[in-house]
């Protein structure tokens, strides 16, 4: 019985897996359209994704963030894009929902991930050093897909020498 049970599980899982990737736009073939400024891609050993992003590239915008939002879709975000690389931290206040923070340096190199920051929480929580970008989706996504560190971010802000750059 255990394992009748367990070999459900792991069609349940793929199953899951598949529809995840299929939900946010998984695919070489979508990664390798070019840029835009309403997007970003991220590759790594674990394949590719596209999210689309609202961006926050200024104080005001990078202050506001994803407050207030009860929803988020699945295949969105808000990618942060500072000046120049720092450290940087961020927090929960008046977010609603569950989000990773998948942190980057100058090059679109992901450094670091924070997954599921809890709602509301006001804890910090750092990025690390020469952070440039920070890009914010759903709570547990980063880990449902594999994007960990060594990823790769692609997105128009992310100027020469790009690890991915815009003209791939």
């Amino acid at each position: 019985m255990g394992k009748g049970r367990s070999q459900g599980h792991v069609t349940h899982g793929l199953a899951a897996w598949l529809a995840l990737h299929l939900l946010i736009g998984v695919s070489a073939a979508s990664a390798g359209e070019g840029c835009a400024d309403d997007r970003v891609d991220l590759r790594g050993s674990w394949g590719s994704a596209r999210f689309a992003v609202e961006l926050a590239d200024d104080a005001s915008e990078r202050a506001r963030g994803l407050m207030f939002r009860e929803t988020l879709p699945r295949s969105a975000g808000m990618l942060f894009v500072y000046e120049t690389p720092g450290r940087v931290s961020f927090w929960m206040k008046n977010t609603l929902i569950p989000l990773d923070m998948v942190f980057a340096d100058a090059h679109g190199v992901v450094k670091h991930v924070h997954s599921r920051a809890v709602p509301g929480d006001l804890t910090p929580i750092p990025g690390g050093t020469d952070i440039r970008f920070v890009l914010e989706i759903n709570g547990g996504l980063a880990e449902a897909m594999g994007i960990g560190p060594g990823s790769e971010m692609r997105h128009p802000a992310i100027g020469a020498p790009a690890a991915w750059p815009c003209e791939d």
